[in-house]
């Protein structure tokens, strides 16, 4: 049984249904909807969503996630543009872009990313760019064609500790997700980075600490931390729950380690109150 502070409530309310209504419309998905988000009914309710390109289907087997698994088909040339439609008719002066992970692609989506973020410029001037990337199976060129389009953030996430990584993300490197991010920074020094890790898969405290730690020595400006919730039967178990207190500890030892901005709590996700995040650092 969830502890009483993963208590949330249900997604209701006429902005939630109205942000509803322009997904469906355009035929575009969400990673708060695709994922189960807990956040979900706050974050459309203040008119805020983080877009999911490259269909709804991933090539990985995390198992962490409630994405559809299994061989994605093709890739909607169309989805940029509409994208960017739904970004100008809601507003957004900022927006989150991620994506499934797509093995199966040469440079595993990283030019479908690009293509977006111009789409999003062309039809709203003012809208800082968000890009929550894969690690792109380090394909050659695929982050410098990301970079290259200009998003505000880039962001990686690390999930868990180098020891879970196995049983977390079975298809996925540690080493060479952090080696992403430090090629982020490295490709451009203005550029803020970003990563995120949650806890309750297992992981020792002394390990979330070294995470933290690889995290900051990449080079990353922003960090999330929140607690795993399993999204499904046959997801990963949890195996503890965190206090908000212990939340509150580990936002203090990343202080101490130099982030510009820690987002700690049970509830967090690595979109959560991204547009807050990036005004602490973002001009």
């Amino acid at each position: 049984m969830r502890p009483h502070w993963l208590k949330i409530k249900l997604p209701t309310g006429k902005n939630f249904n109205e942000i509803k209504a322009i997904l469906q419309e355009r035929r575009l998905h969400t990673v708060c909807e695709e994922a189960i988000c807990p956040n979900i009914g706050e974050c459309f309710e203040q008119r805020t969503a983080t877009f999911l390109i490259l269909g709804d289907t991933c090539t990985r087997r995390c198992g962490f996630c409630a994405v559809k698994k299994g061989s994605p088909f093709g890739v909607d040339a169309g989805e940029p543009r509409r994208i960017a439609e739904a970004v100008q008719k809601m507003g957004l002066r900022y927006v989150v872009i991620t994506s499934v992970t797509r093995d199966d692609l040469s440079d595993g989506g990283a030019s479908v990313y690009s293509e977006t973020i111009k789409s999003i410029r062309k039809y709203t001037k003012d809208c800082k760019i968000e890009v929550l990337i894969p690690d792109f199976v380090g394909a050659s060129g695929a982050l410098e064609t990301v970079i290259n389009a200009k998003p505000e953030i880039i962001n990686h996430n690390i999930e868990t500790v180098s020891r879970l990584y196995s049983q977390v993300r079975p298809m996925a490197d540690y080493k060479r997700s952090l080696e992403l991010l430090k090629n982020a920074r490295g490709e451009n020094r203005s550029l803020t980075t970003k990563s995120g890790i949650m806890v309750g898969f297992g992981e020792e405290w002394n390990e979330i600490i070294d995470v933290m730690m690889d995290i900051k020595n990449a080079g990353c400006d922003l960090l999330t931390i929140g607690q795993y919730l399993s999204p499904k039967r046959n997801a990963l178990p949890v195996r503890r729950y965190y206090t908000p207190l212990e939340f509150e500890i580990l936002k203090s030892e990343g202080e101490r380690m130099g982030f510009n901005h820690i987002e700690s709590g049970p509830l967090v996700r690595s979109s959560y109150h991204a547009k807050m995040q990036s005004d602490s650092i973002l001009v």
